[in-house]
């Protein structure tokens, strides 16, 4: 994780795995090509109570970060997100009932004012509620607080699922990003 914290562009591959959902986290080079890989997490399909362990690479040794809900089922369940050695680094949560119509998170770290990240297309998010098709077509999310912005997560077109993240706010927890980012995935079913 040397130098997580001065990366502005992340990129997001999900790997295709039967029983688990699998993800890379790797640097953006300028040239837009991936870099070093920062973390790679593996979730469970249809977990009970959603846990996601972060680790430097794929062979699962050594946890950089997680996150965690609060609940074992709730719609707008609260996610903890922790370092490697278990210390908090903030939260997330789904707004349950304004997600209905534009999927919106809350994002909260401490030293900063809120976050609210939402869908950027709000007549595409509508139709992809309800046109199943529309699930592969790509989507915007943009974090904001207080007006300002904060990061963004955007899905690209392909066969895989892959996101690039875009990091304004100096201040922002890297793995706090890099867990959103993931559970955007990971917990939306996209």
């Amino acid at each position: 994780m040397h130098g997580l914290q001065a990366m502005t562009r992340l990129v997001v591959r999900q790997r295709i795995r039967p029983m688990v959902n699998q993800y890379e986290v790797r640097a953006e080079r300028p040239d837009g090509s991936e870099g070093e890989m920062v973390a790679f997490a593996q979730q469970k399909r249809m977990a009970f109570k959603e846990q996601v362990t972060f680790y430097t690479d794929d062979t699962r040794s050594v946890p950089v970060l997680g996150f965690k809900a609060r609940q074992a089922i709730d719609l707008g369940a609260v996610y903890d997100v922790f370092d490697g050695a278990g210390a908090p680094v903030g939260l997330f949560r789904k707004d349950f009932k304004k997600s209905l119509l534009r999927s919106t998170w809350h994002v909260e770290q401490p030293g900063l004012p809120p976050a609210v990240g939402t869908e950027r297309n709000e007549t595409l998010a509508l139709l992809r509620r309800f046109l199943e098709f529309l699930q592969f077509i790509p989507y915007h999310f943009d974090f904001t607080a207080d007006g300002r912005p904060l990061f963004s997560v955007d899905k690209r077109w392909g066969l895989r699922d892959r996101y690039t993240v875009e990091i304004q706010e100096p201040a922002i927890d890297r793995r706090l990003v890099i867990a959103m980012a993931v559970a955007l995935d990971a917990l939306q079913q996209r």
